[in-house]
């Protein structure tokens, strides 16, 4: 850790009335949450992307549930 490094720590955690251990550890723990929630975004956003691809490419063939939903819909919104 270099001299300007420690002086920048020493002066957050004063000014946050902490100890530097338990500063340091505050902000690895917090960057560790968003490192993770982050990726856990991004896992679900391409688990999503490739589910709604396969949706286009292989759609689920219409059944009578999906037939009297629209019937529904049509008859509720005059459409």
């Amino acid at each position: 850790m270099t001299v300007e490094q420690k002086r920048l720590i020493d002066r957050a955690a004063a000014l946050q009335g902490r100890t530097i251990t338990d500063f340091v550890l505050t902000s690895v723990q917090d960057a560790a949450r968003r490192t993770i929630e982050e990726h856990q975004r991004l896992e679900l956003s391409v688990r999503d992307s490739e589910a709604f691809v396969e949706a286009l490419l292989n759609p689920r063939p219409v059944d009578d549930r999906l037939r009297d939903t629209v019937r529904r819909y049509r008859a509720a919104t005059g459409v």
